[in-house]
C-alpha cells in the first residue's frame, strides 16, 4: 500500500505486514489486517515494544505520543515526579485522533465504521477520558490506567460514556506502593467499575499478576482481543 496525503506521506516498510507514516508530526505504524473493518487505535511511547502478536482480526495502528504528561493529561495536575507538571492537552490530542487521523486513516485505507482505542497508563487514562467526550470509539482499553489523576472520579461519576465497550485492568501489586497517590489506584479502579456498571455499559475488571511495569505489551493485547470479542 503506498499514497499520500497533505498531512504527510504513507510508505512501504515491510512488504509483509506493516507500513508506517508520519501525521502531523505524529509516527505512526500500521499492521494486521489491513482490509478489517475494526481499526484499533493504539497510543504508544518512545519506548513501547510491538504487541507479541495481533489480537484478532484487526488492523492495528500505532500512534506514538511523547510529552505524555503534556498531550494525554485531561486537565492541570501538579508533577507526580520531578518538575514535569501535567497541563492537560488531552483535548487538544482527542482533536487530532478525531478530527485528522481518522478521516486520513479512512481516506487511505477506506471508509471504517467502527474504531476501538486502547492506551496503557496515562495513555489508559487518556483512553477512558476519549469515551467520555466522544462517541467516535465504539469501545476503548484503559490498561494499567492512571485513576489515580487528581479529580477522575469526581469526573467520571458525573459523566456517562459514550462508547459501548470499556476494558479495564491493572496489576496484583499496583496498589501496594510507598507513593500515597498511586496506592490510590485499586481503589479507583474499582470505584471505575462500578460507575460502568451503573451506567448499563459491557466492561471488564481483570487482575494481572506484577506491578506497573510487567508484561505492558501481553495486558494491552489482552485487552484489544476483549474489545473484539465485543463486537462478535
Amino acid at each position: 500500500m503506498s499514497g499520500s496525503s497533505a498531512e504527510g506521506d504513507i510508505y512501504i516498510i515491510s512488504s509483509r505486514d506493516m507500513t508506517t507514516a508520519e501525521l502531523s508530526g505524529f509516527p505512526l505504524h500500521i499492521s494486521g489486517d489491513i482490509g478489517s473493518d475494526v481499526r484499533v487505535i493504539r497510543l504508544c511511547g518512545p519506548h513501547d515494544a510491538p504487541l507479541p502478536e495481533l489480537p484478532g482480526r484487526c488492523c492495528l495502528v500505532s500512534l506514538h505520543v511523547d510529552h505524555w504528561n503534556e498531550r494525554l493529561s485531561p486537565w492541570q495536575a501538579p508533577p507526580l515526579h520531578g518538575t514535569e507538571s501535567f497541563t492537560g492537552g488531552a483535548g487538544d490530542t482527542l482533536a487530532f485522533l478525531t478530527d485528522t487521523l481518522l478521516p486520513y486513516l479512512d481516506n487511505s485505507l477506506g471508509p471504517n465504521r467502527r474504531y476501538l482505542l486502547a492506551g496503557y497508563s496515562l495513555a489508559g487514562l487518556f483512553a477512558l477520558w476519549s469515551s467520555y467526550s466522544c462517541s467516535c470509539f465504539t469501545g476503548v482499553a484503559a490498561v494499567s490506567p492512571s485513576l489515580w489523576f487528581p479529580g477522575w472520579f469526581e469526573y467520571a461519576s458525573q459523566r456517562q460514556p459514550l462508547s459501548r465497550a470499556v476494558y479495564l485492568s491493572l496489576g496484583d501489586r499496583e496498589e501496594k506502593t510507598r507513593n500515597r497517590l498511586l496506592a490510590t489506584v485499586g481503589e479507583a479502579i474499582r470505584k471505575q467499575y462500578q460507575l460502568l456498571a451503573r451506567d448499563s455499559i459491557p466492561s471488564v475488571l481483570e487482575w494481572n499478576p506484577g506491578n506497573h511495569f510487567r508484561d505492558s505489551e501481553k495486558r494491552m493485547a489482552k485487552g484489544i482481543a476483549w474489545l473484539l470479542q465485543q463486537l462478535n
